[in-house]
This record gives structure tokens, sequence and C-alpha cells, in this order.
């Protein structure tokens, strides 16, 4: 299994040509976007849900269903299209490339979604740490305005302007809901649902949030139709999806693949393999530091789509792929990304703000071996009172990577304490006399 060139959507992932509009439209940018438009907005709607196309942003939701749920008569309200540029998942840098390298993909894509959902605004927010990233998708999004292809009686005959917004740097700032809090001014805070963004978001109006990948593959679809993207990856897991390979293989990098393909291909054939071979494995993150790890013993087959790794308890998310082998030291890796959920936790839930912090503390004495084999299944206990009671996914972000390494690597937890504990004291420690 390996994605034909010619079924790529990212034809200039790595930049190897200009990003610029005349490169773009040379790729195929902007062709026929017109009369994909004067087939209507249910037209839209439907070829995306008929093509499968999944979120790309880490939950997976159906995208064409998502975008029927947008109101088809207005009430006096406009609609609007938000795109999620806040790419800042632990190991994840596939949103950055697309918008760095082929950003005409991402602004045509927000006009045939913004009509489809009958929105004549859109605001894309970008990261605060993109700083080069916002630069060229600004000068982008210029060239599109003075093209006509997008702004006030546009040649493709649907009115559209499209923002840029320059986010802060706060993690919390992906969660959409806090994202429209920042994009409104306010202190980025996940809002409480319902109701949903689809009929309060944005300023109080109509919104829907999507990923940058899935509105990028937009123009795509609609160019070769749902049945070409439907016919690639696997049924429920469609067509094709972007991975970013990095931790310790021997060339980390951002690939377009098909959903489903296999971890260890994914891994040899694009990555150059395991540093120190495949034998040398002790565990792959598949889906970005929110989703649970997986043991190199699970990993070898496994098919790279959403349903395969919830099956196994772990998941997708974001497909940033972080390879650990066996120079590792499990426990402390998982408690540095529970310190950073502990430091981007906004504090509005308590079970957040202060699940966080514990589990990082105790995550912190069991790498040093300083716990009792009791606090084990304590910290598990209290990952689950955390995960499932916030306000957003946060809670649950922070736990997932806690309950994993207590569901494969309990005996290196075990295995530390006992070291510590039969380790004689130093002979600088004062000692009782017998």
């Amino acid at each position: 299994m390996m994605l034909k060139d010619s079924d790529r959507i990212f034809t200039n992932l790595y930049g190897f040509h200009d990003w610029r509009l005349k490169a773009a439209r040379a790729r195929g940018a902007w062709d026929g976007t017109k009369a994909m438009i004067e087939r209507g907005h249910e037209a839209i709607i439907e070829e995306v849900k008929a093509s499968g196309l999944r979120g790309r942003g880490g939950a997976g939701f159906p995208t064409g269903l998502k975008w029927s749920f947008m109101p088809k008569q207005s009430d006096g309200r406009p609609n609007y299209l938000v795109i999620n540029a806040d790419e800042s998942e632990p190991g994840t840098c596939k949103d950055r490339d697309i918008m760095r390298h082929d950003p005409q993909l991402l602004i045509e894509g927000a006009l045939l979604a913004g009509f489809a959902m009958r929105a004549h605004e859109s605001y894309i927010y970008i990261r605060g740490e993109f700083i080069r990233e916002r630069e060229v998708l600004q000068a982008a999004i210029d060239e599109a305005y003075d093209a006509k292809l997008i702004g006030k009686s546009n040649v493709n005959g649907w009115d559209f302007d499209l923002y840029l917004h320059h986010g802060a740097g706060a993690y919390i700032c992906g969660e959409e809901t806090a994202l429209l809090e920042s994009l409104e001014g306010k202190k980025g805070q996940p809002r409480l649902k319902p109701p949903f963004p689809a009929n309060v978001g944005l300023y109080g109006a109509p919104t829907t949030v999507n990923n940058v990948e899935s509105i990028a593959v937009v123009p795509a679809i609609m160019r070769r139709g749902a049945t070409w993207f439907a016919a690639l990856g696997k049924p429920n897991n469609t067509g094709t999806k972007l991975f970013c390979i990095s931790g310790h293989v021997n060339t980390p990098c951002n690939v377009e693949e098909e959903m489903g393909v296999p971890l260890r291909e994914l891994i040899d054939r694009h990555a150059g393999g395991v540093r120190g071979g495949w034998d040398n494995l002790l565990a792959v993150i598949p889906g970005g530091s929110s989703v649970p790890c997986i043991p190199a013993s699970q990993c070898g087959e496994l098919p790279m789509d959403f349903d395969s790794l919830r099956d196994l308890k772990s998941g997708l998310g974001t497909a940033a792929v972080i390879v650990m082998d066996k120079s590792t030291d499990i426990i402390r890796a998982i408690a540095r990304l529970s310190y950073f959920y502990k430091h981007e936790s906004c504090g509005q839930c308590t079970p957040c703000r202060e699940g966080t912090g514990w589990m990082w503390r105790v995550l912190e004495r069991m790498a040093k071996g300083q716990a009792e084999k009791g606090e084990i299944d304590m910290l598990l206990n209290v990952s689950h009172q955390v995960e499932g009671h916030t306000i957003c996914a946060l809670g649950d972000a922070a736990a997932w990577p806690v309950q994993g390494l207590i569901r494969h690597f309990r005996h290196v937890i075990e295995e530390r304490i006992d070291a510590q504990a039969t380790r004689p004291l130093a002979s600088s420690v004062p000692v009782a006399a017998e």
C-alpha cells in the first residue's frame, strides 16, 4: 500500500516549488472554482459527505455532516467559517507546511467551504509562534484578493472576505470555543456547550470551526469527485492524510499517505526506519502527545486510521507519530507531557486545574522511583477523575498519556520503585546506630 503520486493533494508539501499564486495555479489550484460554486450550496456539502472526509484536526468528526448543521435560512445573523490554524499539539507540524508552501489550497478551500455554509466571511486563527507562516499566508491572501478570486464582486460569484488573525501562543486556543473567545478579544477559555457554535458561535452567530487540512483538501475532492477520495484508504477512514513522523527515526518528515497505511511501512519507507532498527523500538505515540502510547508489540502491521487506533484504546488524533526507541525513559517522557498539560491548562475547571499538576508531580516522583506501588492505581484513578469531567478535552488529553503509560508500562514503574527501594543509602547520609 503506497499512495500514487497522481493521487497526492499536497504537491508542494516540501516547498520545492514556489508558493505564489501563479505557481499554485500551474499546479491546478483555482481551476474551475466558479463551476463548483455554480453547482450550489447543497451540492458541495453532499459531495464532501459522500467523500467520507473526517476532520483532520484530531476528533475525526465527518466534515460534511458538520457543515450540514449550519442554518440554511438566515435569521438576520451572518454565518461564519473559522479555520483553526492554531497547530499546537506537540509532534504536529502538518498545517504549518500547508500554510507556508501551498497556501492557495487553503484559501480556495475556504471559499468553497464558506459558500457551502452560506458564509461571506471567514477567519483563519493562526498559532502565535507561526511568524513566517503568517507572512506567507497573508501575502497569499493578498494575491488572491488582487486576482479577484476572493473579496467583493470576485470572479467566482460569491462575495467572500478572508481575515488572518494571529494568536498569542496558548495551546488551549486550539479548542474551538476557546479559539472563538480569543478571536472576540476575550481570554481564551472554552465555552460550555450547548449552545454549539453552529447555533451560537463567533459574535453570537452561526459558526463552523474546521482544521486547516480539512479545508485544504476540499478543492481536490470537488475537482476529482467524492468517489476518487472515498476509494483511497479504508471504509469510514477514507482519503489521504498528512502524517508527521518525529522522534527516534533516521529521517523525520511530513508525508502524505493513504489512510490505513501500516505503521511500520510508514516509518520504514518514509522516515528511514527506527534508529537502531525495528527491534530497538520501545513505543509509539501515534497521534500527537494527547493520545495514549502503544508498545512495540502492537506496532508492526497496525493500520494508521481512526478506527484501528481507537480499537487499541489510542487514537489517530492529528497523525503526529512520535517514535521512541529503547533508550527512552518512558516514565520521564510521559511526565514531560504531563508538565505540558499542567502548564497549558486554562484553570477554568477544577479537575483539570488541580488534576494536571497532581499527575505531573506523582509522575516526577515515579520517574525517580520515589513512590509506592499503591500510587500507580491511585494515579490511574485520578486520571479517570479528570477524563470526561471538564468543559473541553484538555482534561482528556492530560489523562490519556498517563493511562497509556500505566496500561502498557506498569512493570517499568514497578521495577523503578523496586530498584530505588533496594538501593543502599549513600555514605554521606547519617544512619542510626544498630
